[in-house]
């Protein structure tokens, strides 16, 4: 991590720390608020604490959770004022702030629950505007916020200021937009049901706090954090504010941080190390940027655009220009598996041996044909021994109206063919139903429909794949099952599953996602799964014969400079992708977007993806495809000689 001001940071208008995980981040804010609580508590002072919610300071909570019960840091001076509150949603709600920040940190440490503040989402409404100027009082009379935890969201919103919001805002009402509305949609069970209006602090507010760390982790945050360090402030990334405040900090993850310039295209902000990874890296972005096939480079291209010092390395553009030219050449393979008694060495995969033992991960039913269902259709064809492993159930991600259409038509059957268990049983679903509520936490039996409706979807869609039935594993690992969204904690008996099914298949090749995603999303939870069951399986003989080939996950790609293997799809086997994205009938409305201008529904999303990757292929001067489902390999560090 390092956030001492050079050349590399030129661009940036806030200190940005960039730390290997966000574990590590999460240590160092805990350090700075524990030595100011310890530091207040000397001086006979309380500390005031201004807190977030979502899944990023989850980390951050356990580990004050955790020096409060082994190293005794007490937090009984500490006063807190929560950022905001989903306006129409009581303290007892599943998803309302208040309960979160009780079971994620106010519960488990010796807080006095009167200096516990969140903004109340059940005041009236003609009583709104009186209730925030309270709540700015309340701050006030506390001595004003010392310390500032913010997360940020793919809006660019901080607490919920959304684009609009001025640095002059204060504490007030506010509209939701449509993409904090849909990245909310999983927690509540459906976009419908995500509160369409929010109280918060306004970012005058948030400005007025003594010091303000904001945290993110994950890709999904590396565009809006780049915008809010990179680009003046303006009220549609409303972050950017916070370039104003004299003691604000930005902690990031590499994934995160992979926008910044300093990451993405260093060699425009000072010298470099030119490894053959970062001469790939940089042409790539050179044809891009131009427009121009990779061998239609020139000098002056490479001049003109901070590369003048790699031509000076390497000699003319000319040789530059076929030496990067065959390495995505060289990524193009319509055999995802490898060709079979075919010279191998300038193929991404190896042709021996065949068939092999291919084991395919989903997090969730549907990330794997929406991500690489053309290659997944590609394997099974070419007779590999291919299986599908849904890590989870998905059944949080079912919304309560297809869950309904479910229940009808088990009472229909039940009552049509006179059995009186199923009868009973589709009473006992529809009373839990209408129990639960349109807000309610669904019953186990609700689970477990829901369970069973995206396991249909997953074998309609193996069927169109060719991935027959009995390859198709359903793994429920225990973490989801137990949790919720935002609030999962994996355990042993996850990493036990994960295990066994790689000691059974023995796979020559995994395909996995989630590497670069938010810690506490299901996609990271499930990688992080499968790298500890990796590395229990580390001595085992098929590991040196394994190679992982990771998919980047539903709403992205991997960039050009990132590609170790690239699978074309003809106009037939994309359209066929899209036929088994659709019948994932269930998250038809569940599809994350690109960015905050992407309305797209699922399979839309994913043509889009998949063309533009093709384009992109176009573009440098390579064949032209109909679509290309992009990998990029990987090997766990425990494996590593």
């Amino acid at each position: 991590m390092g956030e001492t001001s050079t050349e590399f940071t030129q661009r940036e208008r806030i200190p940005v720390g960039i730390f290997n995980s966000a574990e590590l981040a999460c240590r160092e804010v805990a350090d700075a608020i524990e030595a100011l609580i310890r530091e207040r508590d000397g001086a006979d002072m309380p500390t005031v604490l201004g807190l977030a919610t979502g899944s990023t300071p989850v980390g951050l909570y356990r580990e004050l959770i955790r020096r409060h019960r082994e190293g005794g840091l007490s937090f009984a001076r500490v006063i807190t004022f929560n950022l905001d509150e989903y306006y129409g949603l009581g303290g007892d709600h599943p998803e309302s702030y208040r309960r979160f920040m009780q079971e994620q940190l106010f519960d488990h440490v010796d807080i006095e629950p009167e200096n516990t503040h969140v903004p109340d989402g059940l005041v009236e409404r003609e009583e709104v505007y009186g209730a925030c100027r309270a709540y700015e009082e309340a701050i006030r009379e506390a001595g004003g916020i010392d310390f500032q935890i913010l997360g940020i969201g793919r809006t660019g919103h901080i607490g919920f200021n959304e684009p609009g919001s001025g640095p002059e805002s204060r504490t007030r009402l506010v509209t939701l937009d449509s993409l904090t509305r849909r990245d909310a949609a999983r927690d509540f069970l459906g976009e419908e049901n995500v509160p369409r209006h929010a109280i918060t602090m306004g970012i005058g507010t948030i400005l007025e706090a003594k010091r303000i760390y904001l945290l993110a982790w994950g890709e999904a945050k590396a565009g809006v954090i780049s915008q809010s360090v990179e680009e003046a402030p303006t009220d549609t990334v409303p972050a950017g504010f916070l370039q104003v405040h004299q003691d604000c900090r930005i902690l990031v993850d590499h994934a995160a941080a992979a926008q910044l310039t300093r990451v993405r295209h260093p060699w425009l902000v000072g010298p470099v190390d030119w490894t053959p990874e970062m001469i790939r890296r940089a042409v790539l972005w050179l044809a891009r940027k131009t427009g121009k096939a990779l061998l239609k480079l020139v000098d002056e291209d490479y001049a003109e655009n901070g590369m003048a010092d790699l031509l000076t390395e390497q000699g003319s553009a000319y040789e530059l220009n076929i030496n990067i030219f065959n390495t995505p050449q060289h990524t193009i393979t319509g055999w995802p598996g490898g060709k079979p008694e075919a010279d191998d060495s300038h193929r991404p995969e190896r042709a021996d041996p065949f068939p092999k033992r291919v084991l395919v991960l989903s997090p969730e039913p549907m990330d794997d044909v929406y991500c690489m269902g053309g290659t997944l259709h590609r394997l099974a064809n070419q007779g590999h021994e291919l299986t599908v492993a849904c890590q989870t159930s998905g059944s949080l991600a079912v919304p309560d109206p297809d869950l309904r259409r479910a229940v009808e038509l088990l009472d229909e059957v039940a009552r049509g063919q006179g059995g009186e268990k199923e009868a009973a049983f589709a009473a006992s679903l529809r009373r839990q139903l209408v129990a639960k509520g349109q807000f309610g936490e669904d019953s186990r039996d609700l689970r477990y429909l829901k369970a069973l409706i995206r396991r249909g979807e997953a074998r309609a869609s193996g069927r169109l794949l060719e991935v027959d039935a009995d390859r198709l594993r359903f793994l429920d690992l225990p973490f989801y099952e137990q949790g919720r969204y935002r609030r999962f904690q994996p355990g042993k008996a996850d990493v036990s599953i994960m295990a066994e099914l790689l000691r059974e298949i023995r796979p020559h090749q995994v395909f996995a996602t989630g590497a670069t995603h938010d810690p506490l999303s299901v996609h990271a939870i499930c990688f992080l799964v499968l790298c500890q069951a990796l590395d229990l399986c580390r001595e085992e003989a098929w590991t040196r014969d394994c190679r992982i080939w990771l998919y980047r996950g539903p709403g992205a790609e991997w960039e050009a400079h990132e590609i170790d293997m690239a699978v074309p799809l003809s106009p037939d086997e994309f359209e066929n992708k899209i036929q088994g994205i659709y019948q994932h009938q269930t998250q038809r409305s569940q599809s994350p977007s690109l960015d905050k201008g992407s309305s797209s529904n699922t399979w839309n999303l994913a043509s889009l993806i998949n063309r533009s990757a093709a384009d992109t292929y176009d573009q440098l001067g390579l064949a032209e495809y109909e679509a290309i489902e992009c990998f990029r390999k990987w090997v766990p560090d425990s494996w590593r000689d």
